[in-house]
């Protein structure tokens, strides 16, 4: 008996939240399609932000939709926001997958001023969204130190808190805030980088 539609995006949320969620929790076939269809489309740009290559992030994204899946049984649907749910567990299996592999040095880096720390973490990069385009901040993100790019995408992507992201990948606080400064200041130096060359191009 097939009665699942997708008339329009704004129906799409309405019958997730009710019915396309507990039919997968039936183990309905065309709603886990369905479903895969939809947390597609939301979760994969998550995942390519944590990968450098279309396969590993495909790979990521089919490892948390089954832990979507498994985890669906556990909760209230009537009380489920799912678009955040759902990017929540994609976010741990990325960091979680990050750790299994890497296995990460717990040590102090060197330490910078407060005022400097202060200086990059509060460096505004949305003007330079707007005049680079998004496709080119990504790649300039991607180009980050492994751990440096892991704690930006945390912090100003996903928004967790340092506390958060020092016990997502075992820091300590003080170095999840260096990283976040780090990224800041390499972000800072290619966009200007980048500036001055469209600048010279203009002239």
């Amino acid at each position: 008996m097939r009665n699942i539609t997708l008339i329009s995006q704004s129906k799409v949320n309405m019958q997730i939240e009710s019915e396309i969620l507990q039919k997968c929790i039936d183990n309905d076939r065309t709603a886990m399609r369905m479903l895969y269809e939809y947390s597609f489309k939301k979760l994969m740009p998550v995942c390519m932000r944590y990968h450098k290559n279309e396969e590993d992030s495909r790979s990521s994204l089919n490892l948390g939709f089954i832990k979507i899946i498994d985890s669906i049984k556990k909760i209230d649907l009537e009380q489920l926001n799912f678009d955040a749910w759902s990017k929540r567990i994609m976010v741990n299996t990325l960091i979680d997958e990050y750790r299994k592999s890497s296995k990460i040095q717990s040590r102090e880096l060197r330490k910078e001023t407060e005022a400097e720390i202060d200086y990059h973490a509060n460096s505004n990069i949305n003007d330079a969204e707007s005049n680079l385009g998004v496709e080119t901040l990504m790649n300039m993100i991607k180009e980050l130190p492994v751990m440096t790019q892991k704690v930006f995408n945390l912090s100003v992507m996903d928004g967790y808190s340092h506390k958060e992201i020092a016990e997502m990948l075992e820091l300590s606080e003080g170095t999840s805030k260096w990283h976040l400064s780090n990224a800041r200041k390499i972000l800072k130096e290619k966009i200007e980088k980048v500036e001055k060359i469209n600048k010279k191009l203009v002239i």
